[in-house]
């Protein structure tokens, strides 16, 4: 069986988890607010702890109103400490109930990049840890066989972005902070700029993407909401339209964003259909994964693909042609939901 019911007390201890995460302030632990004497005159700061480096911001001068804000800053950081506490508490919960969770390692990245902000501007997780959040939000444990990865696929659009204020997060800054070692992986044409990052010596890798839309570009786009240059992927866009919060069980609880699980399904036949011969073992991780999903959802949530089909119906020909040619990989039981 590719999944395992998690217990009903576990699925609900995911939900709790989630519902906390998406109402706590930013979180307290390693937020310190000091001032510094400059030629008579009093300043703000307050550092951060970001993985396992710190930072420092200039808040402004001393005065009154500033001081205000401090203070009901730190108001709301006590409070999020008992929230802190309790998803603490609901973590080790789902662990010893045997929800997904990840590494100490992967831990590290997903907190910094949170911490940075990269999912509050749209940063959004469509790889297998994705799916393996996702088997938490549906109540069951997948087989590990599909959910063993080595890399962590981070998303945005970069056509959302335009002509809107600026906010951006500096996800390389971000990934330094996770771990000092992180570097920018030369891309294979020395001209064009990095899409991904890893550490010297390590399998743990970083990619940056973004959706293709339309005429190939020359190289890398540049994704502002993240300071970062973006691998362009066909049909990404797809992924990107339906995205939802989910909660990483490590730690205190990590808020990130993922796609809609039926979308994500059927994304992942399409995707079979487009790797190279050469990654054949990949395309069959797909089909794993997308079967899976079909399975859960065909009983949860029947009508999540229905919906996800409908969206389909709006993408380009190639994409339904390659959505078909997937779905004649799934069992037999599931073909039947694929109606195009």
């Amino acid at each position: 069986m590719p999944a395992t019911p998690l217990p009903n007390e576990t699925a609900l201890l995911y939900g709790d988890l989630v519902d906390l995460l998406l109402h706590a302030a930013y979180p307290g632990r390693g937020v310190s607010f000091f001032t510094r004497k400059i030629k008579g005159r009093t300043y703000w700061y307050v550092e951060l702890a970001v993985g396992k480096g710190k930072r420092q911001a200039y808040l402004g001068s001393d005065t009154p109103a500033l001081r205000d804000t401090i203070e009901r800053a730190r108001q709301r950081y006590s409070e999020t400490a008992d929230s802190g506490t309790e998803r603490k508490r609901l973590v080790s919960m789902l662990v010893a109930g045997d929800a997904n969770t990840v590494t100490a390692r992967e831990a590290r990245i997903f907190e910094a990049l949170a911490q940075s902000g990269a999912f509050l501007v749209g940063g959004t997780i469509v790889g297998s840890h994705a799916f393996a959040a996702m088997g938490n939000m549906l109540g069951v444990r997948w087989d590990k066989q599909s959910t063993r990865t080595q890399d962590i696929d981070l998303a945005d659009d970069y056509r959302i972005h335009l002509g809107l204020p600026a906010r951006e997060v500096d996800v390389a800054a971000a990934l330094r902070a996770a771990d000092k070692a992180f570097f920018p992986v030369p891309a294979l044409d020395p001209r064009q700029p990095s899409t991904a990052f890893n550490v010297k010596g390590e399998t743990m890798r970083v990619d940056v993407l973004t959706p293709l839309v339309g005429k190939p570009p020359a190289g890398p786009i540049a994704l502002r909401s993240l300071k970062a240059s973006a691998e362009p992927v066909r049909f990404l866009d797809y992924l990107l339209e339906d995205t939802q919060p989910a909660a990483i069980a490590f730690g205190e609880g990590i808020l990130m964003n993922i796609p809609s699980p039926a979308r994500f399904a059927l994304h992942k036949l399409v995707l079979s259909q487009r790797r190279p011969p050469a990654q054949a073992a990949k395309g069959s991780k797909d089909i794993l994964q997308a079967t899976s999903l079909l399975e859960v959802l065909a009983e949860q949530r029947p009508g999540d693909i229905d919906v996800a089909l409908g969206a389909a119906e709006s993408m380009p020909d190639r994409f339904r042609q390659q959505l078909a040619q997937g779905a004649s990989r799934l069992p037999t039981e599931l073909r039947a939901l694929i109606h195009l």
